[in-house]
């Protein structure tokens, strides 16, 4: 499937198809109207729901909009109720493309910048795509007259929480950065990105890279000098850490660094319930709540070991049982099939 789509997406790239690339890639499979008992809805409208994970701004589409493809929007986003949406920034998937063995070979996203006629700075450089998404997104809030704010710091979550309160649906939005080799090989790029507004900071995605090592690698090894570099600058600048992608030994070398929270792992899921290369063990479940942190469970097949949402509140309950309540939550996976299929 993985391949395939990659290989289709370079023919619609030489018909100039873009926009046909992004209806085939982030199709909804089910329409609206989605039912719901009273009792489910009432409780619904009395969260304060925060999406962990999704990555619209890699397609080049209004968020602004309802779109009929894709998962995320504004006017959707209010629907749901959700208070705070983190987007992922993607910036490189290799190709060929599968869940383990990755070697950072051709750059697909460069390809899709092309298509999608992002600037010419960002075809060849991941940390430009980075900060091009970035000002998408600060593009996105201005003109939605404060229905959608990017969160930089903890006043803006409380400012945020205090105008839901009133009853107005206005969206947090808050940037994450998936992998470092968005950095090109510089920690000090750190700076940049947090200048342009990101706040969490995954280490890897679907690749090892010159400051960690991912799951989904070839050597899977844990930080580099140039990752601790990087690791410490982000916690002096108050990042959020998320380990999702990270290979063992990056997890382990993470959790032995960082004394403050919090670390997170935003979308994946547990061995106990479903044993594959990129869930969390029972130790690191453990360790991200020591930090404070959370361990978001997604809802899609590889995470979870199954299709349905049962599948997914059974890995909720594995982690609520083993740390508690407080460090589990359910991370929508919404976009980018093009971009890992996770």
């Amino acid at each position: 499937m993985i391949k395939s789509g990659l290989i289709l997406l370079v023919v619609l790239h030489l018909s100039g198809c873009a926009s046909i690339t992004d209806w085939w890639l982030n199709d909804v499979t089910n329409e609206p109207p989605y039912k719901a008992s009273v009792e489910a809805v009432a409780l619904h409208k009395t969260l304060n729901i925060v999406d962990l994970h999704a990555d619209p701004l890699l397609w080049q589409r209004s968020l602004l909009n309802r779109n009929k493809r894709g998962h995320v929007d504004l006017p959707r986003l209010q629907d749901g109720n959700v208070a705070l949406q983190v987007f992922g920034v993607v910036t490189g998937v290799p190709f060929p493309l599968s869940m383990e063995n990755n070697k950072d070979g051709y750059d697909v996203i460069g390809l899709l910048a092309s298509m999608q006629d992002w600037p010419e700075s960002t075809h060849d450089s991941r940390l430009q795509r980075a900060l091009f998404q970035a000002s998408r997104l600060k593009d996105f809030s201005t003109a939605s007259n404060g229905a959608l704010r990017i969160i930089r710091s903890h006043e803006d979550i409380a400012a945020l929480m205090a105008t839901r309160q009133k009853d107005k649906p206005v969206i947090g939005a808050l940037l994450s950065l998936e992998g470092a080799h968005a950095l090109e090989g510089n920690p000090d790029n750190i700076d940049a990105l947090y200048h342009a507004g990101f706040r969490m900071l995954g280490l890897v995605h679907l690749m090892d890279n010159d400051m960690a090592g991912s799951t989904h690698g070839v050597d899977r090894h844990g930080l580099t000098d140039k990752g601790r570099t990087m690791l410490q600058r982000a916690l002096e600048l108050g990042y959020v850490i998320d380990l999702a992608h990270a290979s063992a030994k990056t997890i382990d070398e993470v959790l032995n660094i960082v004394d403050r929270p919090p670390v997170v792992a935003s979308h994946g899921g547990v061995r106990g319930t479903c044993d594959t290369a990129r869930n969390l063990s029972d130790n690191h479940v453990k360790g991200i709540a020591a930090t404070g942190g959370l361990v978001g469970i997604g809802l899609y097949e590889y995470a979870t070991c199954g299709k349905t949402l049962e599948y997914t509140v059974r890995a909720i309950r594995y982690v609520v049982d083993l740390v508690g309540i407080d460090h589990a939550l359910a991370a929508m996976e919404s976009e980018a099939k093009a971009a890992s299929r996770r």
